[in-house]
């Protein structure tokens, strides 16, 4: 597509957007009116399953196929970055082999505060997902701390640590069922707010997981000079073999 068709397209769909985002302002209430049709629908739907949260109501019932829209955004996001950044680290690995991840290089009372803190955030975040459908929280703020508090080992500890505390096929693995099972929820049982909230806590959390891993990689990983090798000499590259006056001495 040259650059007239693009341009052309994307002049319709704008115009196309502006009309339908025009005709939906004009007929909105006035701000500052007892008139709100639709809140109070959502409160009148929300007592009518005695959902004690209506924000739950909401995002859960009267607009899962919504929900499940964001899900489906989320891990293909995450899909998304997980392939990309494995691409670039195996090329990286492919091109040199003296490659490793650095340590975590912090205080003594950063590490002592990540130990203390990794218990409390994890329950926390399981607070978060368990009571979205009675207070302020849910499925999505409660994973994002839960896939964010894993990575506190890495403040009381090294980066190896953490990878065989990590399992990351396990995650893969966690954030595809839990998906799955949200989307079949939605489309199945429509109004089921505690499992299809406990489906979006573990598959955010999982998602978290991923997208720091896999960032950790990049960010920690360290290329060795050739200098740094054992065998290596000055003035000779790695692999090459040394001159003919150089291996008779």
């Amino acid at each position: 597509m040259n650059g007239r068709a693009r341009l052309t397209l994307f002049t319709v769909a704008a115009a196309g957007l502006a009309t339908a985002y025009t005709a939906g302002t004009l007929r909105l209430p006035g701000f500052g009116t007892a008139f709100h049709p639709y809140g109070d629908r959502a409160v009148r739907q929300a007592l009518d399953h005695a959902t004690a949260n209506t924000v739950s109501s909401v995002n859960f019932d009267q607009r899962a196929f919504d929900t499940v829209g964001e899900e489906l955004i989320l891990i293909a996001s995450a899909l998304g970055t997980v392939v990309l950044l494995r691409a670039v680290g195996r090329e990286e690995e492919a091109q040199t082999g003296a490659l490793r991840h650095g340590p975590a290089e912090v205080f003594e009372a950063l590490r002592v505060t990540g130990l203390a803190l990794l218990p409390v955030t994890l329950l926390v975040g399981a607070y978060v997902v368990a009571h979205g459908h009675l207070s302020p929280g849910g499925g999505f703020q409660g994973g994002v701390l839960l896939g964010t508090a894993l990575h506190m080992l890495y403040l009381a500890g090294d980066y190896p640590s953490l990878r065989r505390l990590r399992p990351i096929p396990a995650f893969e693995t966690g954030e595809a069922l839990a998906a799955g099972a949200f989307v079949i929820l939605a489309l199945a049982a429509a109004g089921q707010i505690i499992p299809l909230n406990t489906a979006v806590g573990v598959e955010v959390g999982c998602a978290m997981v991923l997208l720091l891993a896999k960032f950790f990689e990049q960010a920690l990983l360290i290329r060795q000079p050739p200098d740094s090798r054992p065998d290596a000499r000055p003035g000779i590259p790695p692999g090459a073999a040394p001159s003919t006056g150089e291996a008779g001495r």
